[in-house]
């Protein structure tokens, strides 16, 4: 593994077989050292890159990073120029994962606070038990569309389906979209059918702080990315949202 700092004051790794602890132990040395921009080239599948990091670190990864990137972290900007594999922001608390591709399942998960933008599709279960927690409010903004049981068991923040690598007049094809929602809100541009919806969700049409919301959150997606926010937001959005505080609390109840 060869690292060098160019001229711009970034350290560039080749993590090219390199095994994913000591790649990451190398990141922490590097970060702890004072480094503050990192090129990460030839990532094949390395598991837990910026995992637990708690610092305003920017790291920009050449390649497919492997599960659960960014987790726990907290405050770090991680930039993938390529796609990404299941897990990412698993529980993280603040920073930003940028995708410039597509990314794997379980994207979100239980993230407690935070912004992931993916510039393309997504798999399973995106947002799963995504929350609110210590006035922070996580955002998952995915450019394309979700498989089944976006937003399961969400219990806050913000998840935006964008539909943008659909085609003209084509329905998001996800189901059990918001099986066991009971917090946060989904916001999907295009259409989706009632029988695609789990039965604790709700459809509504937007109201302004709606618009506010996801105005501030496509801009910045359309920075990322090389969009037209104004584009994006002429088109009709539907608002998802959760009945009840807690649909299967009788479940459990004496």
């Amino acid at each position: 593994m060869a690292d060098s700092k160019g001229k711009d004051s970034i350290l560039k790794i080749d993590a090219s077989g390199v095994y994913y602890r000591q790649l990451n132990d190398v990141l922490r040395k590097a970060i702890t050292n004072g480094t503050r921009r990192i090129e990460l080239r030839n990532v094949y599948g390395q598991r837990y890159i910026g995992t637990d990091l708690n610092v305003p670190v920017e790291i920009e990864i050449l390649g497919t990073p492997g599960n659960d990137l960014g987790a726990f972290m907290n405050g770090p900007r991680i930039t993938v120029r390529g796609n990404a594999q299941d897990g990412c922001g698993n529980t993280m608390n603040e920073g930003e994962i940028i995708i410039h591709g597509h990314a794997g399942d379980i994207i979100g998960l239980a993230a407690r606070g935070g912004k992931i933008f993916v510039r393309e599709d997504v798999g399973y279960r995106a947002g799963i038990h995504m929350k609110e927690y210590q006035g922070r409010k996580p955002a998952l903004v995915i450019g394309g569309t979700a498989q089944d049981f976006a937003g399961e068991y969400m219990a806050g923040g913000v998840m935006i389906l964008l539909g943008l690598t659909l085609g003209e007049g084509e329905p998001h094809k996800a189901r059990f979209i918001g099986t066991g929602m009971h917090g946060g809100v989904i916001y999907l541009r295009g259409s989706v059918e009632e029988h695609q919806l789990g039965k604790e969700v709700g459809a509504a049409e937007l109201e302004d702080s709606d618009r506010r919301v996801l105005k501030q959150l496509v801009d910045e997606f359309a920075s990322h990315f090389g969009y037209n926010a104004d584009d994006i937001m002429q088109h009709k959005f539907v608002k998802l949202f959760p009945r009840w505080l807690r649909p299967y609390g009788r479940l459990y109840a004496y």
